[in-house]
């Protein structure tokens, strides 16, 4: 029963920190680690984002529908090339592919190297002040209306830096897509959309590890958490894309950093293992 209270905290924090620029990865490793649980695995982490991921996909529903109708039309009809929705389903795909292939040939070193709590606690600071440099220079005048080859490789460049704990997805592609002239709601949109093949594949390519491999919980345990980050994280979207249509992300800049030198210093005491 221990294992199924750990699994629900443990949804609920995924739930809650997936779609903010705060680093999901990064709290589930200090946090289980700060109540004295250890690291769950990056294996238990992967498939829990599937839950947050599912939530995206309900609620992104029909626009997924939209764009993944008008890029398969695309693909046979030379007429639909031009239209938004399909050119949006190639930059997504295209903007996948860097945390994809750079996930698989670096699995090995972001399941163990790249865990360490030192580096989640720099990256939580270094990328919280270019999150608040980016929101702070970075223009509004692009919508996502406005999205481009060139602007969705760059997003995805920026997302694979997420491979490293800390970094956070959201955080980096909304940091580049401000820096870019995004709107917060554009770059927080779709931040959102390119994020759906990365985490769903991430998480499918970690599901043989659930019974057996790096996972500290097991498959039940795990489901509950997967199922309660799924309830969290629908309720987190819509929260968010509402809050930065009006508010700047300097919240969530000051708690990255408070977090990381936190974490620094625990780790520095001994208190956390680094």
């Amino acid at each position: 029963m221990l294992d199924f209270a750990k699994a629900v905290v443990l949804g609920l924090i995924q739930g809650l920190t997936e779609f903010l620029p705060i680093s999901s990865t990064a709290h589930l490793r200090i946090f289980p680690d700060l109540f004295g649980w250890g690291d769950p695995g990056a294996a238990f982490t992967a498939v829990i984002q599937i839950g947050t991921e599912l939530a995206v996909l309900i609620y992104f529903r029909k626009d997924i529908w939209r764009i993944g109708s008008a890029w398969v039309r695309s693909t046979y009809d030379p007429s639909w090339r031009g239209v938004l929705d399909a050119r949006m389903g190639w930059y997504i795909i295209v903007g996948s592919l860097p945390i994809v292939l750079l996930g698989v040939a670096l699995k090995d070193l972001i399941e163990r190297d790249f865990r360490s709590l030192w580096i989640i606690g720099s990256t939580l600071i270094v990328l919280g002040v270019v999150l608040g440099i980016a929101d702070r220079v970075g223009g509004s005048h692009r919508s996502i209306r406005q999205m481009s080859l060139s602007s969705a490789v760059l997003l995805g460049l920026a997302q694979a830096l997420a491979l490293v704990p800390g970094v956070s997805r959201s955080g980096a592609t909304i940091s580049m897509g401000r820096l870019l002239g995004f709107d917060r709601e554009s770059a927080t949109r779709f931040a959102f959309l390119l994020a759906i093949p990365a985490v769903v594949g991430a998480g499918l390519f970690e599901l043989p590890e659930i019974p057996g491999g790096d996972n500290a919980y097991g498959p039940w345990p795990t489901l509950v958490a997967t199922v309660i980050s799924f309830l969290v994280g629908y309720a987190a979207i819509a929260w968010l894309l509402r809050y930065v249509t009006t508010r700047s992300y300097l919240p969530f800049v000051l708690y990255r950093i408070a977090l990381g030198a936190f974490t620094l210093s625990m780790a520095g005491l001994g208190v956390l293992s680094a």
